[in-house]
Formats: structure tokens, C-alpha cells, sequence
């Protein structure tokens, strides 16, 4: 159970590191905002029920989007043995008898982050933070499970058409009486947005997704097409940092007292994917810069630092995998790629799955010598 369990933690991760070709052109990578909503006509490999559902989400700021089904089911059995996926399977049958959910059956993982406004006293409020589900389960039976585990931790809210369940974590929420910021992080949330949606997270944001299941404070058309713009990705990302940064810090105003932005500029928006082909995982991504001599600037400083990068790392399997990538400046874009051969990841995982040898001179340590002890002769 552990090796299957490591096995698919370390796919999931190399995965990661690896992110897709949008089918757009570069330009349009970041910059270009997407007015028309997502439907399944423009990401046919995912259903009108699931879209129906990110598009009933609450704003974001950054956004992961994660494709259970085609990790599972196309890029596990690429990398993992036959052992290990047959391992994998059973837990999965397992865990769907014990709780009623298939792993394998869930259609969707997002990944929500939201920032906030400072207060009316002027402190910084941390983000928020949401993970949504979605899938062939009832997220009914989940939430009676995880009632069963929080036992008498747990309490009910009432917000909207739906109850929230919360629980205090106590080691949190002691620390917060000397450090206030953690307050925000003391008290964690469970959900269903509909029969077959889940989420947990920040109770704010659980609010605010219940909100928005209502019809009031949707996410933007902008940031779900920015998201899902490759139909094929396993995983992707998408957010907006500077305007993280601008409403954490005030210069969207307060809680209390808003202010008109004064800043338009899309720096730092960012996209990344990942992706697969008959025999490679391909990493794609961009930056925006802003114009295109800051990202000329920014792409000579990212490239010294690759390289740097690639000449101190004495590891020759790290090495290889940074002379892959390809960052060039494209207009007002750093545009990001990388292209993993399947069995170079293959052989990764091996590797990094095989058992350290030990050192037999370590292990054992040298016998100590018998010091024998001359008698005195007697007078």
C-alpha cells in the first residue's frame, strides 16, 4: 500500500513539473482575455455537467485545475508498473466500499485561492482558500462520513440553501491568541454544492461558493477560459499575482472603503498546463511582462538563471531536464517549453522508487581490538 500510494504521489508530482501546448497561438497564451464562456463545443474532452459546475464557482484569483480521470486512466499506466497500478486499483476498490467513493470515477479537483481586501483597521487579511470536487459520488454520503469522524468537534451553519460544517482546529485557533493572522486559518469547512459536488475550505469562501451556486459573485468568464483554454491538459494553473498583491495591499482599497483601481496593466498573469502526446509529457507556460521590452529584460534574467542552474546542479538527471527548457521572449510574453520523453519520467520514477543501498562499511562498524592487559611479574 505504501510503494502504490508513493508510486502515484511521485507520477502526480513529475506531472507537475511537466505543463501543455495550448492550441492557441502564444500571444493569446495570456494576455488575450476570453469574453465567450467555455462550453463543450470549445473542450469537448470535458462534459457540459462538469463545465456547468466550474462555471457556478466563486471568483479566484489562482485557479488548478486537475483531470483525475485522464491522469488515471492515460498518464498512470505510462509510468507506473503493472504491479503498482493493479495495486492502486485495489485501494481504489477498497476505498469505494468502505465510503462509497471511487477515486476513479471523480470527474474534477479545483483548487481555488482567493485574496482579500485589508480590514477597516488596515491589517492584511490572508487569502482563502477551496478545494472543489466533482464526480460519479453523492457528496451527501461524504458529508455524513466526515460527520462521523468530526464527532462532536463539528457544528452546523446555516448560509443560503445549504448548511455548512465547521470545525475549529484547537492548536490553530491557541495560536491565534498571540498571532492574529492565524485566525483566519483556525476554522475549516465542508459543503455540498450539489448532489454530486463537494467542496471544503476557509468558511468565508465556502460562503461565498454557496453564493454563487445562488447566481450572485460567479467567476469570471475571463478566468475559467484562461484555466481550461487546453482541452487536453491533466493539470493547469492560471492566476493574476499583481492583482493579488494590489487587493492585499490596498490599492483596491478596504473592506470598509473601496477605491478605483488605478493601475490596468496584466503583469504577471500566468498560464501553465500539462499535457501528453504518444510518447512525450510536454511542459507549456507563459508570463505576462507587460510590453515587450520588459519581457526581452525578463527572459535574459530567467535564462542566466537556467543557466546558472543547470551548471551548479552536480545531478545529471536534473541537469537534463533543465537543458529541455525553452524560454524565449514573444511579444509581451515569457513563454515557457519543455518536452519529457515518457520513458525518461519512467525511468525518474524508478529510480527514485528503488531502495538506497547501503554502505556495508557504514552499516557495520569495524570490530574493536582486544587490548590484553600485561601482568606484572610479582617481587
Amino acid at each position: 500500500m505504501k510503494k502504490t500510494i508513493s508510486a502515484l504521489l511521485l507520477s502526480l508530482l513529475v506531472l507537475l513539473v511537466c505543463i501543455p501546448a495550448p492550441a492557441q497561438s502564444n500571444q493569446a497564451l495570456v494576455t488575450a482575455p476570453v469574453t465567450a464562456p467555455v462550453t463543450s463545443a470549445t473542450n469537448p474532452t470535458l462534459s457540459q455537467t462538469v463545465l456547468s459546475s466550474l462555471a457556478a464557482l466563486p471568483e479566484a484569483d489562482t485557479l488548478i485545475f486537475i483531470n483525475p480521470q485522464r491522469i488515471l486512466n492515460e498518464a498512470a499506466p505510462r509510468v507506473m508498473s503493472e504491479k503498482d497500478l493493479a495495486d492502486m486499483r485495489k485501494t481504489f476498490a477498497d476505498m469505494k466500499q468502505s465510503t462509497g467513493v471511487d477515486p476513479a470515477r471523480i470527474d474534477y479537483v479545483v483548487l481555488a485561492v482567493r485574496f482579500r481586501k485589508p480590514s477597516a483597521e488596515l491589517n492584511f487579511n490572508p487569502p482563502e482558500v477551496m478545494v472543489v470536487a466533482g464526480g460519479d459520488f453523492s457528496a451527501d454520503s461524504l458529508l455524513i462520513i466526515a460527520r462521523g469522524i468530526g464527532g462532536d468537534r463539528l457544528r452546523e451553519e446555516k448560509h443560503g440553501a445549504r448548511t455548512l460544517t465547521l470545525m475549529t482546529i484547537d492548536p490553530i485557533a491557541k495560536e491565534a491568541e498571540k498571532n492574529p493572522m492565524l485566525k483566519a486559518f483556525s476554522e475549516v469547512g465542508i459543503v455540498p454544492l450539489n448532489a454530486t459536488t463537494i467542496a471544503v475550505g476557509t468558511p468565508g469562501y465556502l460562503r461565498a461558493a454557496v453564493d454563487a451556486g445562488e447566481g450572485q459573485g460567479r467567476i469570471s468568464s475571463e478566468s475559467l477560459s484562461s484555466l481550461l483554454r487546453d482541452p487536453d491538459a491533466l493539470i493547469s494553473i492560471a492566476g493574476s499575482p499583481l492583482t493579488s498583491f494590489i487587493k492585499s495591499f490596498g490599492m483596491l482599497g478596504t473592506e470598509a472603503n473601496p477605491r478605483a483601481p488605478r493601475c490596468d496593466s496584466r503583469f504577471g498573469d500566468f498560464y501553465a498546463a500539462v499535457t501528453m502526446d504518444a510518447t512525450n509529457f510536454m511542459l507549456r507556460g507563459a508570463l505576462n511582462a507587460d510590453n515587450p521590452d520588459t519581457a526581452k529584460i525578463m527572459n535574459n534574467l530567467i535564462n542566466g538563471l537556467v543557466r546558472q542552474a543547470t551548471s551548479s546542479v552536480p545531478d545529471k538527471t536534473a541537469q537534463s531536464v533543465l537543458q529541455r527548457f525553452s524560454i524565449s521572449a514573444e511579444q509581451n510574453d515569457v513563454v515557457l517549453r519543455a518536452d519529457f520523453p515518457q520513458q525518461m519520467l519512467i525511468d525518474l520514477i524508478k529510480k527514485q522508487m528503488m531502495p538506497k543501498k547501503q554502505d556495508s562499511s557504514a552499516a557495520s562498524p569495524p570490530a574493536k581490538k582486544r587490548v590484553v592487559k600485561k601482568r606484572r611479574p610479582r617481587k
